[in-house]
């Protein structure tokens, strides 16, 4: 490597806002303050909210019923 030209790389701590703290490396300097971390983010931790898929996709089918319906008497007279 040429002297002079790279940034320092030296050692950061990120601090979440749950309160861990976790060293890395990095070219930036100092504390760097994030608001969430694996150590409290809810896929890492299993407290990961269920989302209802099934019902999404009945609403949306609910939603444009009329759509698919004109789709399928189309299908139907050819």
């Amino acid at each position: 490597m040429k002297p002079e030209i790279h940034p320092k790389y030296d050692t950061v701590k990120y601090e979440c806002a749950c309160g861990n703290v976790i060293e890395s490396k990095s070219t930036r300097q100092g504390t760097v303050k994030v608001d969430i971390c694996s150590a409290c983010h809810p896929f890492f931790t299993g407290r990961e909210k269920l989302v209802d898929t099934a019902g999404r996709v009945e609403k949306f089918y609910r939603k444009y019923k009329a759509h698919y319906d004109k789709q399928k008497e189309g299908e139907k007279k050819s």
